[in-house]
C-alpha cells in the first residue's frame, strides 16, 4: 500500500467509516496479532491484547502525524497496550536476582530446525516477566534502563529476567533439538 492510499485510509477511518476501519484490520491485525502473541499468556490474552489495541489504534488514530511509518505507529500501540496487560497481570510472574544470572552460562545453540511455532509455544510456557523482558531487549531493542522504566522494575530484575528467559528458551530449544535428531 502506497503512502498516498494509506493516508487516505487513516482518512477515512478518522471519519468513521466502517469499511475503512475493516480494511485496516484486516491489513495489519495479523502483524499486530503475531507480537501480542509474543508477550501474552495464551491465544486467548492475545487476541483480547489485540482487539484492546485496535480499539486504541482508532481512537487515537487523529493523533497520528504522518512523520514516520504508521506500522511504526501501530506497533507501539501494542506494544503499549500488551505491557498495560502485563501491569495489570503482574501478580502473577516470578522474579530471579542478579544472582541467579551470574550462575547460569549462555552456551551457543543453533535453532536452524525449530519452526516460528515451536519457539511461540516456548515463549508462551515463559513466566509473563521473563517473556516481556526477552521481547522489549531481544525483539524491540530497548536497553534495561528502559525496560526497567517501562516495567516498574529495577535494571538488575531486567537484566536477571532476561537471563532466566535464555536459559528457559536455550534449554527448550535443546530438548526439541534431541527429540528431532
Amino acid at each position: 500500500m502506497n503512502n498516498q492510499i494509506e493516508q487516505e485510509l487513516i482518512k477515512s477511518c478518522i471519519e468513521g467509516e466502517a469499511k475503512a476501519q475493516k480494511k485496516l484490520y484486516e491489513k495489519y491485525s495479523k502483524t499486530m496479532f503475531g507480537m501480542c502473541l509474543r508477550y501474552s499468556n495464551s491465544f486467548d490474552d492475545a487476541k483480547d491484547i489485540l482487539q484492546e489495541g485496535f480499539v486504541k489504534v482508532f481512537t487515537k488514530l487523529n493523533q497520528f502525524n504522518s512523520s514516520g511509518s504508521f506500522e511504526g505507529w501501530m506497533k507501539r500501540i501494542f506494544i503499549n497496550q500488551s505491557l498495560e496487560h502485563y501491569r495489570v497481570n503482574k501478580n502473577h510472574q516470578n522474579h530471579m536476582d542478579v544472582e541467579f544470572a551470574n550462575e547460569h552460562p549462555h552456551d551457543d545453540f543453533t535453532i536452524e530446525r525449530i519452526s516460528r511455532e515451536e519457539i511461540l509455544s516456548i515463549l508462551n510456557k515463559m513466566s509473563p516477566g521473563y517473556r516481556t523482558v526477552l521481547n522489549l531487549f531481544i525483539i524491540e531493542g530497548y536497553s534495561h534502563a528502559e525496560i526497567a522504566e517501562m516495567l516498574a522494575i529495577s535494571e538488575g530484575t531486567s537484566k536477571s529476567q532476561l537471563s532466566r528467559a535464555r536459559v528457559i528458551l536455550q534449554n527448550e530449544i535443546l530438548k526439541i533439538q534431541k527429540i528431532k535428531q
